[in-house]
């Protein structure tokens, strides 16, 4: 097939046409969605010695976490089989109710094991949310809002990362953590009278295939085993169980290659896609963000500072990644959406890098400003391309199934990268322990390797701006 010469820029919208009356409902339906589960996350984290005092269930504390994001994969999964088979309204509105039962059931919890499976129920809203923030960008606006778009939709995981612990912590020193759960019940209800007023009713299908069991198993699976490390004794049954984690995923990619009928898009595996670098990318770049779950314990424990100024440290990455991607969106011409999207994994790994090297006790004034200007910069990097790989998925497909696929499989690679970079980030600091500064500077330059390495699939990623889904695969 012959191939036309790219445009120098692709024609984009405005921040002021996005959130302008035409659209402004849509965006905030998108957004919240999102961020109902990003500050879930991190909320939850910070009621739980406060839940625990009161309902007890210690020895599952981190099992809250795991069940979520378990659910989370698992219904992250089956975005656009529900979004093809329900239409936009109804599948956003089955989302948001099983969001809102999940958080009711959460509030209501006597002991642990409710509160566990209402957190499952959560999860399951959660992933479907998450999802659709990012599959709905290509049905609900322009393409030339797509890249604004994707930005607003992705900062919603830096800003979830912010206003989880500060709401939560607020909660928790009134005692009141049921009342945050029924909040966000209520948040729910209300972001659910927008979506049927402002979300367009798009047309329900058959879907083409059956549910992918096979995948769906294989990829969860995968998930729990490495949720299991994280929460295991360190030693072998942490090697075993990463182990685990790792070959049922890897097992998960054979069959998506293999077989007819899976989760991720066709063109993923068609010789000369991009699409393959491009969630390789995204996982790269979520790799990172695993490292964000001790940057307050750092802060605290080698840096004395006060638990609230620790908390805006660890904050200060996901600032660098939300407030970077607003302004980076804004890029139209090839070459500089290309550059975005090498550069980012690079910047990711030196800002990581210097700022495990600056670990050292008892640091001056001096020294903890650049810890927070490396974290900051290390965040800005995953800005710098995040809306551009967003876009790349959308425009990589034909037909509204397989598109579907390839926006909302950016959310599930998201999720999946994150558990493993967790656990990972855990056994790593657990190897050094008790020695913090140790702990940190390992923890860092490990991360940071691995995140410059990724400027390799960075590359493959970028190649495929600029051309269309059938270039991509005739080259």
């Amino acid at each position: 097939m012959t191939q036309t010469a790219p445009q120098d820029t692709a024609p984009t919208g405005t921040w002021r046409e996005l959130l302008g009356s035409r659209y402004a409902p849509i965006a905030s339906v998108l957004a919240g969605g999102v961020l109902l589960e990003a500050s879930n996350v991190y909320l939850t984290t910070s009621l739980l010695p406060t839940i625990v005092g009161e309902i007890g269930g210690a020895e599952f504390y981190a099992w809250t976490m795991m069940t979520f994001l378990l659910a989370s994969v698992v219904s992250a999964m089956l975005v656009s089989r529900i979004l093809t088979q329900q239409g936009a309204v109804r599948a956003y509105l089955l989302a948001l109710g099983l969001f809102a039962l999940g958080s009711l059931l959460c509030a209501a919890s006597p002991w642990m094991s409710a509160l566990l499976f209402g957190r499952a129920v959560q999860g399951l809203g959660g992933g479907l949310l998450a999802g659709l923030g990012y599959a709905l960008l290509q049905r609900a606006l322009p393409e030339r809002l797509w890249a604004r778009g994707a930005a607003l939709v992705s900062a919603m995981w830096g800003v979830g990362n912010i206003v989880g612990p500060v709401v939560g912590g607020v909660f928790a020193q009134l005692d009141a953590w049921r009342g945050v759960f029924v909040g966000l019940a209520v948040v729910s209800g209300l972001i659910g009278i927008v979506v049927v007023r402002s979300l367009p009713r798009t047309a329900r299908a058959r879907s083409s295939a059956s549910v992918p069991w096979a995948s769906l198993l294989l990829l969860a699976g995968g998930v729990a085993s490495v949720g299991i490390a994280s929460v295991v004794p360190t030693g072998l049954a942490t090697g075993v169980s990463l182990a685990v984690g790792i070959v049922l995923v890897a097992w998960f990619l054979r069959h998506e290659r293999r077989g007819h009928n899976g989760i991720l898009p066709k063109v993923t595996f068609a010789r000369g896609s991009s699409l393959r670098w491009v969630y390789l990318t995204v996982a790269v770049l979520a790799f990172a963000i695993g490292t964000e779950a001790f940057i307050p314990l750092f802060g605290q424990e080698i840096g004395g500072l006060m638990p609230f100024i620790a908390a805006l440290l660890g904050a200060a990455f996901s600032l660098g990644w939300s407030v970077t991607q607003i302004f980076t969106a804004n890029a139209s011409g090839i070459r500089s959406r290309r550059g975005l999207i090498t550069v980012g994994p690079l910047v990711v790994g030196l800002g990581l890098a210097a700022y495990g090297i600056l670990q050292h006790e008892g640091p001056s004034t001096t020294v903890i400003v650049l810890w927070f200007l490396t974290l900051f910069a290390a965040g800005a990097g995953i800005g710098l391309g995040f809306p551009h790989l967003t876009v790349a998925a959308l425009g990589s497909t034909n037909g509204e199934e397989e598109g579907a696929k390839a926006a909302a499989a950016v959310n599930t690679v998201l999720l999946i990268a994150s558990a493993f970079s967790a656990a990972l980030a855990g056994l790593i600091v657990n190897l050094a322990a008790p020695d913090l500064v140790a702990s940190a500077r390992l923890l860092m330059l490990v991360f940071a390797g691995v995140t410059v390495l990724g400027m390799f699939a960075a590359r493959g990623a970028a190649s495929g701006i600029g051309r269309s889904s059938t270039d991509s695969i005739s080259d």
